[in-house]
């Protein structure tokens, strides 16, 4: 089911205070109050209700979904929601709790189960792992590293391939236009206008990136198999599987040894941690340092955001694969 009924919370938890108030802020009001939780969700449905509404994001960018604290105004804008669409609670752990006690009476779609989607196994370990033996205990915590994703379960970064954000676009249309149906002939005509622009930007992505498919890089975290998969690159390791935790000294030190028998071009590290790992074992390599961020942290919000997106991961690896920066 793409749809998550209404959600309903009995038992005693730290939101319990916002879900009371939650029952009691739904007054009658023009525009539909729809709430996405991450930039690249935020970003396809404002796209839909471009000309209607702007919808709240919850995650700001720079932020990561696997470990956010709800201000009291995220808290509110859920509380107030009639409709809101997140990927779901196995990417986003630390909204699931909060999702599941403030939207009563709101429409829950959870992005992860859209039919027809390309879905990817989470990589065990990551890339690499398999081939370090170490006794490194960082290659067996994958789970945690893709926000309590298990082992043996899909990678949830679905959004990464414009083929999925086609498949997202119509089920956002479809749910915007039942639960508005005043506006639905101008959710039918944006989503129908985004579904041809992502065909178009899936496209030039492809070309774009045709010249350096076989060029090897390594990135923070394994993050991006979707892209990668779809354009057909050649990422040929990860610095660590867990983000929000630091390679041992003995693994850096392989993993610099990788990089240089490899041959990686290019070490790309993320806004949203800390750069001075990826410069750590960058040192002593020769391979350049760069940034991919895969939520867009430095784009502004809205309903270029995800096309933006896509097109800033295609031109930093271009960037640094052809010419090193």
């Amino acid at each position: 089911m793409v749809i998550q009924g209404k959600a309903w919370l009995f038992g005693v938890w730290s939101w319990t205070a916002f879900a009371g108030f939650a029952v009691l802020a739904h007054p009658a009001v023009a525009a539909l109050r729809v709430v996405a939780s991450i930039s690249p969700v935020h970003g396809l449905v404002a796209t839909v209700m471009e000309g209607v509404a702007i919808p709240e994001l919850i995650v700001q960018p720079g932020a990561s979904p696997h470990a956010h604290n709800l201000r009291p105004s995220q808290a509110r804008a859920l509380s107030r929601a009639d409709v809101v669409f997140w990927i779901g609670g196995e990417l986003e752990t630390s909204l699931a709790k909060p999702i599941a006690a403030l939207t009563q009476g709101a429409r829950v779609v959870a992005l992860s189960d859209v039919p027809g989607s390309i879905r990817l196994p989470l990589r065990h370990g990551g890339l690499w792992e398999e081939s370090f033996e170490d006794g490194d205990a960082e290659g067996h915590d994958h789970g945690s590293a893709h926000g309590g994703q298990q082992a043996g379960g899909d990678d949830l970064h679905l959004w990464l391939d414009p083929r999925n954000a086609i498949r997202i676009v119509g089920i956002i249309k479809d749910v915007l236009a039942a639960e508005d149906p005043e506006n639905a002939a101008k959710y039918k005509t944006n989503g129908d206008r985004a579904e041809s622009r992502l065909v178009a930007l899936d496209s030039d992505i492809a070309a774009r990136l045709a010249p350096i498919k076989d060029v090897p890089y390594v990135v923070f975290h394994d993050a991006y198999q979707y892209f990668e998969i779809r354009y057909g690159l050649n990422a040929v390791g990860s610095i660590t599987v867990n983000p929000e935790r630091r390679p041992g000294a003995k693994r850096l030190a392989a993993m610099r040894r990788k990089i240089t028998s490899l041959d990686a071009k290019c070490v790309f590290s993320e806004p949203q941690f800390e750069p001075a790992l990826a410069r750590t074992i960058v040192d002593g390599t020769p391979a350049a340092l760069a940034v991919l961020d895969p939520l867009g942290a430095d784009l502004p919000s809205g309903p270029e955001n995800y096309f933006h997106l896509l097109r800033g991961l295609a031109e930093s690896l271009a960037n640094c694969l052809v010419n090193g920066i």
